[in-house]
């Protein structure tokens, strides 16, 4: 049996890591927990899995726990993340938290050898030179959570690195993809977050609208596979039921499919090699789907998607920076604080005025994604 650390426990990830779970009990317990405001929701996860350390947020989420559970064990902020994530009792650490918040807990992990399922993007877009090198130094495999990834890392089993030509990302177009710029005039957040394939968290789901989550997977990639972003596209696919493809030296492509089930990729993160039966999925009846819809992606109707490309090839501090920009712009348009466009702008005008850093270190990456943060949010 594995024992499963889940940081994020109650965000979109978190909750269908915790649906795995339950599907197989002799398989997977709960050992540890982290989550951010939402207490209803971790009581219920406590009550049910009863895990022997929970994170919280902050003292007052710490206070207000103690008054509503028998939780004895309660460790607060990116501290009681790393602890927990070190603790010899963790087998596999899952990190669904939203932001580069999980960064400290992810390095963490990977010096204490655990094995990591990695659906916290962010921790690889803001440091992945840091990040892939202690992967490397303790050697330590870094299994994809989010669908293109998993599809990617499933496509290259058993392949040789060197006869890659190139990984195909496919893009859902979130959910504006049927509208032009003009059209996107006005749209307010509950158009933003009404996806329709997929179920995620709001974060994500507005990135998935600006194209940023693409933007923020191709650097992921490039990381986690070690390709060049020449050898990274990124293409337009409706169904979402291709989630990725690689295409080797001879032409062939190697796709990886599947119903849009983000319980699926889970899943094989944690049982990697290996694979379990997953009931509460539907197979894919291809007959009923009948066709499959592809196009190319258009970096002036996505802007986002041609930032992302920019930092990646830039690197150095400037995938921070696109990185603190667009999480303090999703949450200020989701408090209604800007629009939709202005999402971004606050991105370019952040990358366009800093001061760039070669080579940072986890320190100087901090302190950046902070100052870019504070910047933000003082202007709006």
């Amino acid at each position: 049996m594995k024992n499963i650390t889940l940081l994020g426990a109650t965000g979109s990830i978190g909750l269908q890591t915790l649906d795995v779970m339950r599907e197989h009990p002799h398989q997977f317990r709960l050992y540890g927990i982290a989550f951010g405001k939402n207490v209803d929701k971790a009581k219920e996860i406590i009550a049910e899995f009863k895990p022997e350390k929970v994170v919280v947020q902050d003292e007052k989420i710490r206070n207000e726990l103690l008054i509503n559970t028998d939780q004895n064990t309660i460790l607060v902020g990116k501290e009681g993340m790393e602890e927990v994530s070190a603790d010899p009792e963790t087998d596999v650490l899952v990190n669904a938290v939203m932001g580069s918040v999980g960064l400290g807990a992810t390095l963490t992990a990977i010096k204490h050898k655990k094995q990591i399922a990695i659906a916290n993007k962010e921790t690889l877009v803001t440091a992945g030179h840091l990040v892939m090198k202690a992967a490397k130094q303790y050697g330590v495999d870094l299994l994809p959570v989010d669908s293109e990834h998993s599809a990617i890392f499933q496509a290259l089993n058993g392949e040789s690195q060197k006869d890659i030509n190139k990984i195909i990302l496919t893009a859902s177009g979130g959910s504006f993809r049927d509208k032009t710029r003009d059209q996107l005039q006005g749209v307010t957040v509950t158009d933003a977050l009404n996806h329709p394939n997929w179920s995620m968290g709001a974060k994500i789901t507005i990135d998935s609208a600006t194209m940023m989550n693409k933007g923020l997977e191709v650097i992921e990639a490039h990381w986690l596979f070690d390709v060049p972003y020449d050898k990274i596209k990124v293409i337009q696919h409706k169904e979402s039921i291709i989630h990725s493809m690689v295409e080797y030296a001879d032409k062939s492509i190697i796709a990886q499919l599947g119903t849009p089930d983000m319980r699926v990729p889970i899943q094989y993160a944690l049982t990697y090699p290996d694979r379990l039966p997953l009931s509460s999925s539907k197979s894919l009846d291809l007959v009923e789907m009948s066709a499959l819809h592809f196009s190319k992606m258009d970096m002036e109707r996505f802007p986002c998607l041609a930032f992302a490309y920019h930092a990646g090839n830039k690197g150095g501090s400037l995938p921070t920076v696109l990185n603190a920009a667009n999480e303090a712009a999703v949450d200020l348009f989701l408090r209604e604080k800007i629009t939709f466009l202005e999402i971004e702008q606050v991105i370019e005008n952040a990358m366009e005025n800093h001061s760039f850093v070669k080579q940072p270190d986890l320190e100087t990456i901090n302190e950046i994604d902070q100052e870019i943060r504070n910047k933000t949010y003082e202007k709006y």
